[in-house]
């Protein structure tokens, strides 16, 4: 049996940028077609809509001139619109070279919205088709608002197609616009278009109003469709596209199909566009969420050390990512000794009793246990010398005046040896920072670890006494890691969280040696 390909359009740019609040410059929007092309090795993209400022227009003069020099000239393409050819002639002039035509696939849309019967809608596509062939561009249709035209007109539709079928087309593409299929509907729909098109293509645009994107692409390629409509992180209007990541898992594991996509990547782009739009990707987004190859109950942990039974095809290796195990109440010994074993620490059984116990005290507090705070926990439970740590805060003040910037002096002890410094910085936080990077610079001569993340939350209640925990993710030495603190402020917290951190590396510093220290620049 052949093993079907799958041809994969990522609209990310173009559908994608339809995010409340989502906006690409030039610069990010080549940055996120090279990753798309080149690293995901996605078929083909889709950039921008035609005619909606100068900078999207910058924007795609300045992708199709890369795709150009790169050979991916056929790859790139835009959404344009039946309007005369004024579509037509702004992203030919832009250097895009495949124009993908937005016309109506219901009567509704076509009557109401246009104020056009069938037959001059007709009429006005297939003379934008002709006028862009004519132009030497690529076409494909979109024909908008597809679903709820089969469901109420599917005469329209037929119509539609039994007219164009015949003109430069390369693929005729079924949006739901609305977001209205189910998975039965949609395979019932995409069937009827196959069986009574054979020898058209057909590409399916998912939008996951129902949470069903990802099921009804999977139902429009079991139809027969060869074509399907994604995004990073499902990002899209409303509730957003069918996400590639899960599109592209369901392809593979469920239905057998092959695609180009190389998965291990998905998780890289993933956190690239994160980074780009603002757009946080839910802890429990399948394939790319910070959760999902997280075992929390330890009786999983402990099916996963007996021939993996907790195991599932979604294995995180092939994303590019690991499986690690949280730390609470119901994780159990289970998922300590698997933190544990990463760190290279072995305890006997009544240790592990009494820090199984302090881990689930802990998660009752609602703090976050994380694999770094274990040291510190089997420390705390083992009595043993928290002052025997290498770095101590030994004094600290923080000032804030209006009219003035933010002031810190830190005293601080490391190794044995005490620092002072004062700095002024752009908030109380940034001020002890500042402070604390030049005694690290300046007096040590080393390299400080880079803060890449910062992230505050509070107990929901909205009492102003509650306790705030801020996580922080540093990189140092190409090693990523995250610390938390909890307090009633703040700013104490956030330095709870910087002094975990610093005991950390220097406890790492103290047992490679000197040699690994890195000299500041």
């Amino acid at each position: 049996m052949t093993t079907r390909t799958v041809e994969i359009l990522d609209t990310t740019l173009r559908d994608g940028e339809q995010t409340s609040g989502v906006s690409f410059n030039a610069r990010e929007k080549l940055s996120i077609a090279r990753l798309l092309l080149e690293e995901l090795r996605v078929n083909r993209i889709e950039i921008a809509s035609a005619r909606v400022s100068q900078g999207e227009e910058q924007a795609v003069r300045a992708i199709a001139e890369w795709a150009s020099g790169k050979g991916y000239a056929d790859r790139v393409e835009a959404l344009g619109f039946i309007d005369g050819g004024v579509s037509v002639e702004w992203l030919w002039t832009a250097g895009c070279r495949v124009v993908n035509l937005l016309a109506k696939g219901s009567r509704k849309h076509c009557e109401e919205q246009l104020r056009r019967t069938p037959a001059e809608h007709l009429s006005d596509v297939r003379a934008e088709i002709l006028r862009a062939a004519e132009r030497g561009m690529g076409v494909n249709l979109y024909l908008e608002d597809w679903s709820n035209g089969m469901r109420r007109s599917p005469d329209y539709v037929y119509a539609m197609l039994d007219a164009l079928a015949g003109l430069p087309v390369r693929r005729f593409m079924c949006p739901d616009t609305l977001g209205v299929l189910d998975p039965c509907d949609t395979e019932r729909f995409c069937r009827e278009m196959t069986t009574r098109y054979p020898s058209l293509r057909f590409d399916f645009h998912a939008h996951n109003d129902y949470d069903l994107a990802v099921a009804n692409t999977a139902a429009a390629v079991r139809a027969g469709f060869g074509g399907v409509h994604v995004t990073i992180n499902g990002l899209g209007e409303r509730a957003g596209n069918a996400p590639l990541s899960s599109t592209v898992a369901v392809l593979h594991d469920r239905l057998g199909c092959r695609t180009d996509i190389d998965e291990s990547r998905i998780y890289r782009v993933s956190r690239t566009v994160e980074s780009h739009t603002g757009v946080r990707i839910p802890a429990n987004r399948p394939i790319v969420g910070a959760n999902v190859f997280t075992q929390c109950a330890g009786v999983h942990a402990d099916g996963d050390n007996k021939n993996g039974l907790y195991f599932n095809e979604l294995l995180p290796e092939r994303f590019g990512r690991v499986r690690e195990y949280a730390l609470g109440k119901t994780s159990g010994k289970a998922n300590i000794l698997k933190n544990l074993e990463v760190l290279g620490i072995e305890l006997d059984e009544a240790a592990m009793r009494k820090v199984t116990e302090r881990v689930v005290e802990l998660s009752d507090k609602k703090e976050l246990v994380t694999l770094d705070d274990l040291p510190y926990i089997v420390a705390d439970v083992l009595r043993y010398d928290q002052t025997d740590a290498p770095v101590r805060i030994l004094n600290y003040s923080l000032s804030l005046a209006q009219g003035l910037r933010p002031v810190a002096t830190l005293r601080i002890e490391i190794h044995g040896e005490q620092y002072e410094q004062t700095s002024a910085g752009d908030g109380q936080y940034d001020a002890f920072m500042r402070a604390l990077r030049q005694i690290y610079r300046e007096q040590l001569g080393r390299r400080f670890p880079m803060l890449r993340d910062y992230a505050v939350s509070i107990p929901p209640g909205g009492r102003t006494d509650a306790f705030v925990q801020t996580i922080i993710t540093w990189e140092s030495e190409g090693r990523t890691f995250r610390t938390h603190g909890l307090d009633a402020d703040q700013t104490e917290a956030a330095i709870k969280a910087t002094v975990k951190m610093l005991n950390i590396i220097e406890t790492n510093h103290m047992n490679h040696g000197n040699q690994d220290c890195i000299v500041a620049r």
